[in-house]
């Protein structure tokens, strides 16, 4: 518990010291936006989902998307490092420059009722986006995801070719996998798009595991069954919460 009131502490810090830089109506909303962003970012790392700053964040606060900065460390950002762009990439928050992936960030905002994005370069489902061009239905968790997880085609990082390979896979997806690049999920917060990753991690990892024996293959679920548990996954967790 005492490392817990600890991080909270830490958040209040940093969305005090991110409302002092901006400094204008609104704020708070922003800031917090901001320190959840940067907590989140500092997640995939602790986690080993990204290594340095090979991935990146972002979270919507009305037309404003906030994103982390290209190179980075995530444990070197503090709060007055905000960085916000509108829906047109145009810088309106903070001096350093965005992340290179922003037009696929944007694309995302643009094309679905995402509020947040995490965009990692997770080892197993990287591993995966080498192989197939759809995770197989190793577990019903897929559904959560709204189905079979697409493989987006390779192309360039940060690139307009990226971004719309991005969106084709996401159709009525909350999540895809990069070819030979990584992952991306979106989500109504940015708890719910950092869940969805890590659950996506998990499915590669229990898919290539099961793969890996010889002479036996995994058996699969059907769409049909995928569909039945996503169904029921509305209506997981407590009433109200």
């Amino acid at each position: 518990m005492a490392e817990r009131r600890r991080d909270e502490s830490d958040v209040r810090d940093d969305v005090r010291g991110a409302g002092t830089a901006l400094g204008h109506a609104g704020s708070d909303e922003t800031a917090r936006a901001w320190a959840g962003l940067v907590a989140t970012a500092r997640r995939t790392v602790a986690d080993g989902l990204v290594v340095g700053t090979s991935g990146n964040v972002s979270v919507r606060v009305g037309d404003t998307v906030l994103v982390t900065p290209s190179g980075v460390p995530y444990d070197r950002l503090t709060p007055g490092d905000i960085v916000g762009v509108d829906l047109t990439g145009r810088q309106v928050l903070g001096t350093l420059t965005p992340t290179s992936e922003l037009p696929m960030h944007l694309a995302v905002y643009r094309a679905t009722d995402a509020r947040a994005i995490v965009h990692t370069h997770a080892v197993h489902a990287t591993a995966v986006s080498t192989l197939v061009r759809e995770l197989p239905l190793i577990h019903y968790m897929a559904g959560d995801l709204g189905g079979p997880v697409r493989v987006a085609p390779y192309a360039t990082y940060g690139t307009e070719e990226l971004a719309e390979n991005v969106l084709r896979a996401l159709a009525d997806r909350a999540a895809c996998l990069l070819q030979n690049h990584g992952t991306l999920a979106h989500g109504a917060t940015l708890d719910q798009a950092y869940d969805r990753t890590a659950q996506l991690e998990w499915m590669c990892r229990v898919w290539l595991t099961a793969s890996s024996l010889p002479g036996l293959s995994p058996t699969l679920l059907s769409e049909e069954q995928v569909g039945e548990a996503a169904e029921r996954l509305k209506g997981y967790g407590q009433r109200g919460q």
